[in-house]
């Protein structure tokens, strides 16, 4: 115990979190009594996130952990800092809805700060009951917040659903890691990878039966298939900043866990698992794709388009190596940036239009053609197009995986990207094409239309979100070195030389 690391100042960022999200409860509670404003919790809330993304930035190029059972260093780092924007992303953009919607918001902004605990936990964790930990912070965390919306009935259902769903999944999930812990006799992530690198003959079933249920738990919190069937509903019944949430932190939070521990405690059984996870790459980014043809509400559609998201992703991992951490690393920073540019779009078109149909966003390059422009870039992005951030970072994906003997996988891969275009073309072309509702018929004898003015603008903050989201997606799009050098940085710690 004495050559253990206490240092507390290690955990400052997930400290501030937790402090944060205790005095946003409180503050919300006796608001009353301490005459407070309650507009200042989310302003709070992003301070909160935006102290612990830079109070991140202290660790970075060191390599520390506390009491080994959190590692401190360049990839914790990264996702420390990819958890923190998101965060402050979504609360900035969404805080007329959350105004509007949300009885509770000392509970909503809570949830969030805890749910970026959790996932900050999941991604610095070097010992498997501590990653299960911070697992289940985020899971119980979002279980509250998807069920927030009290005037919303599908939001219930929805919380319904997914805790019912995610207990399943994380007995499973525990169960498996009882399994590996058994197998190796430890639960630290550096005896279980010096265990399994002698030899694992004596223990090949219960290992291989472990590995499964691992696979399975965590398939069910990144939504892979066939641990997906929760995921559309959660998506369309949670209030849209915690589909936000479950669409970036969430599935960044698992990603980091995975690479975590398939890069290092699980890497000398590679063998055993790495068929497991190319098949579940490729059921998903197939049925994900497919799926989302038939959708006509917004955020079911962008719920099975987060599916397909996740089978190239999967793919990295199948592959694990230093450039295929590396490459996912830097498309998760570039699908995070996107997808929030879509959802804070759809938030603000919500906002005004109180609809998710896909049908209503017809005639919106009309009535608001800045979002329009926003959400086709993006969407555009999440398809892979060239010159934006999703065809820079799924290139450099699809060239890793096929460098490591995928060739036949990341074929798959770029068809079903190429179907993904054809949904995303569906909500364009009714931007785009189609007459706004409301809009005057031409008049039959002249053909002269006579229009009244259907504009409508977006809110400032709203407006100012949308617009680092866009350019940070044409950024990374036209210019990736900062992002891919920064993944180059945190991928290295899972592979030392």
């Amino acid at each position: 115990m004495s050559d253990l690391n206490f240092d507390y100042t290690l955990l400052i960022p997930e400290l501030i979190l937790a402090v944060a999200a205790g005095i946003v409860l409180l503050a919300d509670a006796f608001h009353t009594e301490l005459r407070l404003n309650r507009t200042l919790l989310p302003g709070f809330t992003v301070l909160a996130a935006l102290a612990a993304g830079l109070t991140s930035l202290a660790w970075l190029d060191t390599s520390d952990d506390f009491a080994t059972l959190l590692a401190v260093d360049n990839f914790t780092a990264f996702f420390r800092v990819l958890f923190a924007f998101t965060l402050a992303t979504v609360v900035i953009g969404s805080y007329e809805f959350v105004a509007r919607e949300i009885r509770h918001q000392g509970e909503f902004y809570a949830m969030f700060l805890l749910a970026t605990l959790g996932a900050s936990v999941m991604a610095a964790s070097q010992e498997l009951l501590t990653a299960y930990i911070g697992l289940e912070l985020l899971s119980f965390s979002l279980y509250v917040a998807v069920s927030l919306a009290k005037r919303d009935p599908r939001s219930g259902e929805a919380g319904l659903k997914y805790v019912l769903l995610g207990g399943v999944a994380s007995a499973t999930l525990l169960y498996g890691l009882s399994l590996i812990y058994g197998s190796a006799g430890s639960t630290s992530y550096a005896a279980i990878s010096e265990t399994f690198a002698a030899g694992t003959a004596n223990v090949e079933l219960p290992l291989l039966l472990g590995l499964v249920l691992v696979i399975a738990g965590l398939g069910f919190k990144i939504s892979a298939v066939p641990f997906h069937m929760w995921t559309p509903d959660a998506y369309e019944g949670a209030p849209l900043p915690v589909t936000a949430i479950l669409s970036a932190t969430s599935k960044a939070g698992a990603i980091a866990l995975l690479l975590r521990l398939f890069s290092g405690p699980l890497l000398p059984v590679k063998d055993d698992w790495q068929w497991m996870l190319a098949v579940i790459s490729l059921t998903t980014m197939v049925a994900g794709n497919l799926i989302a043809l038939q959708q006509t509400n917004i955020k079911r559609l962008l719920a099975y388009s987060s599916i397909g998201q996740v089978g190239y992703m999967l793919l990295a991992v199948a592959t694990i190596s230093d450039a295929s951490a590396s490459a996912l690393l830097l498309h998760l920073g570039g699908y995070t940036v996107t997808n929030l540019a879509v959802f804070m779009a759809v938030i603000a078109f919500y906002n005004r239009q109180r609809s998710e149909r896909i049908a209503d966003f017809r005639g919106l390059a009309e009535t608001n053609p800045y979002l329009a422009l926003v959400i086709t870039a993006a969407l555009f992005s999440l398809s892979g197009m060239p010159l934006l951030a999703g065809f820079t970072t799924k290139f450099i994906l699809f060239q890793a995986a096929a460098q490591d003997g995928y060739l036949w996988l990341v074929a798959i891969a770029v068809v079903m990207s190429t179907i993904s275009l054809y949904y995303y073309l569906l909500v364009i072309r009714l931007m785009y094409v189609q007459e706004p509702d409301g809009a005057p018929a031409p008049d039959p004898q002249t053909g002269r239309l006579d229009r009244p003015n259907l504009r409508w603008r977006t809110s400032p903050a709203s407006y100012a979100v949308t617009a680092v989201l866009l350019l940070g997606t044409i950024a990374i799009g036209l210019y990736a070195t900062p992002l891919l050098e920064a993944a180059d940085d945190a991928a290295a710690v899972l592979f030392p030389a």
